[in-house]
């Protein structure tokens, strides 16, 4: 068997409604995987620990940071980057916030955001301002203090009802 065969692996996974089969390396996060290979750009590598959020992804529906995930894990997964659900207009409502809010300023966390936001919202459609808060905790902002981010989602979750 020759190294490479032994260090990758292959998957096949839904990637935004799209079924992609590749060969992966054994040690390559999910979110090197999605940008690197596939070119979806949205979801951000920043402190590669788990700790910012900025990584931020779905995997068959539930949140994760894409840089403590490995991509030979996920054979079979469904996996969800902020380009799919915008796509579908799912978190439509959610992205006119933001930007009514000025909730994106640099937007370098803003994916995650959404996303995050989205899951809140997904399975708490009437979080409080310190729910909201809670649930964002794990998604760093360094430029908007979080209180036009909150606004953003609280208003996203009053429109809905």
């Amino acid at each position: 068997m020759t190294t490479t065969a032994i260090n990758s692996n292959a998957i096949t996974v839904i990637v935004n409604g799209e079924r992609v089969s590749r060969q992966v390396p054994a040690r390559q996060h999910l979110i090197d995987f999605l940008r690197t290979d596939l070119g979806l750009m949205g979801s951000h590598v920043a402190c590669e620990h788990g700790v910012c959020g900025a990584c931020t992804v779905r995997v068959d529906g539930m949140i994760v940071r894409g840089c403590l995930v490995l991509a030979a894990s996920l054979d079979g997964s469904k996996v969800e980057t902020i380009e799919g659900v915008s796509d579908t207009g799912e978190i439509r409502d959610l992205q006119d916030a933001f930007i009514a809010r000025n909730a994106a300023q640099c937007g370098y966390c803003t994916p995650a955001m959404l996303l995050t936001a989205a899951d809140l919202l997904a399975h708490n459609p009437n979080p409080s301002r310190e729910e909201i808060r809670e649930h964002l905790s794990g998604n760093y902002c360094r430029c908007t203090g979080y209180q036009a981010i909150v606004d953003a989602v609280e208003t996203t979750a009053k429109a809905r009802k």
